[in-house]
Order: structure tokens, then C-alpha cells, then sequence
């Protein structure tokens, strides 16, 4: 028999998520009486609780995108279907899943109720840490770390970074500007070494090898990122592919330029970026170079291999009706 399992995580958007924890529930107990209530306080504990259900339970995570990475690898390890309440900071896998923007009782009630998707899992692979801070809080104990919207890499990797050190006041995309303001200040580039294999010879791609310096060098399994920039407006998370962007490296002025291009989605045109899909990337830094995963960071390192999982979860998504209101 498999089970519901409702999972709020209290440390979202920035601890106030706790405050609405009784809301929430007095709502679950109203809609599914049968499922289960929890409030983990670390992701060990959430990891747990998951990996204690009967493999193919459904689980509805309460939290955005950073929420519902650190729970990921309990979810695969089950094959449980994951149903997302959108009420984190980052919710850019609520955008794929048609969810965001929803009041949450709508959510919540599609969460419990639609039939199950695939979607596409992204990993990375990495070679030793050379950052102490590697993998701190993630619960994570080995170095293939599974993703579901984004590997950000170089420049956006370091937004993210800030924002989570960000004043709690901030949120969604407000926040990540400030973070981006931030890290002008500093601004770097890295030298990479690029080697992917496309997702689909008969389409005329060819096979990508590049090096140079880049201002960021980011894979995406969903169209935005960075709480909603919309950095791959053709990416799917159901096509058995992921998306490398790669901007390269400019100077403050230059950057200034590209980011509300970003913001609108007609970065695309600028001849220094490039978008190409892939099934697998073989990437070698010169010098560490700072990595995160759905908003969480990582830590930095000289080298690391990406590859996509097709149709690897089982998530619900929002029919169309509901994401319309009607």
C-alpha cells in the first residue's frame, strides 16, 4: 500500500514558513485525512521520514526549489511521486510544473489529487572539493548530486550564494538582483574547457568542444532560473535533454547589458551567448570554479561531468484547467 506523506519544510522563506505550518495542515487534515503530517528540521530528518515509506508513496513537499533538492535523492531512491506546494523563495520547478503563481489551497488539492508525470532528473558528477564549505547541510554523502531545474556554474553560481546570505526581507527575484548588485563588485570570470555529447546527432548538432573564459557556463532542466529568469525559454523537462548556457566573459558594463536581456528572455541574440542542448558535459576548470544546484550551493571545483536521467521522477503537474482557474 502506498502512502501520502505531507513534508513542510519550516526553515522556507527565510523560517516564516513555520508560522503557517497550522494553516496548512488543518487544510491537508480537511482534504486527505489519511496522510501523514511532518515538519523535519533537517534534511536528514526529512530524508528519513521519506525513505521509511513504501517505495511509490506520494509525497507533498511544501518549499521551493532548494526544499525539494535536498529531498531528492530519498525520492529517487523510492520512486515516489512528488507533489510541490510552491511556498519557497526560488520556485522556478513550480513554473515547469504549472503550479507557480496558484493560490495555495489550488495547489495543494492538485498536489493530492492529478495524475503523475515524468520528468527528467539532472546530475552532476564531482572530482574532489576544493572548497571547505562543500556540500554543507545538503545531506548529501557522495559526489553525484542529483538537480531538478538548474547546475548553475561561474558568475550565477555566486548570485546564488549571495542570496541565500541575503537579507531575509528579500525574496523571489528582488532578491537575487540584490545578490547580482553584489557581486558586480567583485566581478570574475573562469577559464573552462567544454566536451558534451548533443542529444541528437539527426538534427545536424554536432558534438561541443570549446574553451575559454566565461562568465558562467549553466545547465538548465527547466525554462527559468534564478527565480524565474527565463534563460531556456525552449527547455522541457520531459525530452530526455538539458540545456547549456554559456555567456562569456565581458566586463562590468557588458554584464549590465545582459541582464535585463536575461530578464526578458532576448539574451539569445547576443552573439556572446549560446544555448545548445545535451545528453552529457565534460567540464575542466582552470582554477576552482563555484557550482550550485537549484539555488543550493555546492562549492567550487576543478572538474565535474553533468548527465540527464530521462524520465527518472514521477511528478504532478497542474492540468490546464487549473493553471487558468477554470
Amino acid at each position: 500500500m502506498t502512502q501520502t506523506l505531507c513534508l513542510l519544510n519550516p526553515h522556507a522563506q527565510g523560517g516564516r514558513l513555520r508560522l503557517r505550518a497550522s494553516a496548512l495542515r488543518q487544510a491537508v487534515v480537511k482534504q486527505a485525512p489519511a496522510a501523514v503530517w511532518e515538519q523535519p528540521e533537517s534534511v536528514e530528518e526529512a530524508q528519513d521520514l521519506i525513505r521509511r515509506l513504501p517505495r511509490g508513496s506520494r509525497v507533498l513537499a511544501f518549499g521551493g526549489d532548494g526544499t525539494v533538492n535536498r529531498w531528492l535523492p530519498a525520492l529517487l531512491e523510492g520512486g515516489h511521486t512528488l507533489g510541490l506546494v510552491p511556498l519557497g523563495s526560488g520556485n522556478d520547478l513550480a513554473r515547469a510544473l504549472g503550479v507557480f503563481g496558484m493560490p495555495w489551497a489550488e495547489a495543494l488539492e492538485s498536489a493530492l489529487t492529478s495524475p503523475a508525470s515524468l520528468m527528467d532528473i539532472g546530475t552532476v558528477e564531482l572530482a574532489r572539493p576544493q572548497d571547505p564549505t562543500y556540500l554543507a547541510g545538503t545531506g548529501s554523502t557522495c559526489c553525484n548530486i542529483p538537480f531538478l531545474s538548474s547546475l548553475a556554474v561561474g558568475f550565477d553560481a555566486s548570485v546564488g550564494l549571495r542570496a541565500q546570505q541575503g537579507p531575509r526581507w528579500l525574496r523571489g527575484q528582488p532578491r537575487y538582483l540584490w545578490a547580482t548588485l553584489r557581486e558586480l563588485m567583485q566581478l570574475r570570470s573562469w577559464n573552462l574547457e567544454l566536451s558534451a555529447e548533443v542529444a541528437c546527432a539527426s538534427e545536424g548538432e554536432d558534438s561541443l568542444r570549446w574553451h575559454g573564459r566565461v562568465l558562467l557556463a549553466s545547465t538548465l532542466n527547466t525554462r527559468s532560473y534564478g527565480s524565474g529568469m527565463p534563460a531556456a525559454p525552449e527547455a522541457r523537462i520531459d525530452d530526455g535533454r538539458l540545456d547549456l548556457l554559456r555567456a562569456q566573459a565581458m566586463g562590468r558594463a557588458g554584464v549590465l547589458t545582459l541582464l535585463p536581456r536575461l530578464l526578458r528572455g532576448t539574451h539569445l541574440s547576443d552573439p556572446r551567448v549560446s544555448l545548445q542542448t545535451f545528453q552529457t558535459l565534460q567540464v575542466r576548470a582552470h582554477g576552482p570554479v563555484p557550482l550550485a544546484v537549484d539555488g543550493e550551493y555546492l562549492g567550487a571545483f576543478n572538474r565535474f561531468a553533468v548527465s540527464v536521467l530521462p524520465g527518472r521522477l514521477p511528478v504532478v503537474m497542474a492540468t490546464k484547467s487549473a493553471r487558468f482557474g477554470k
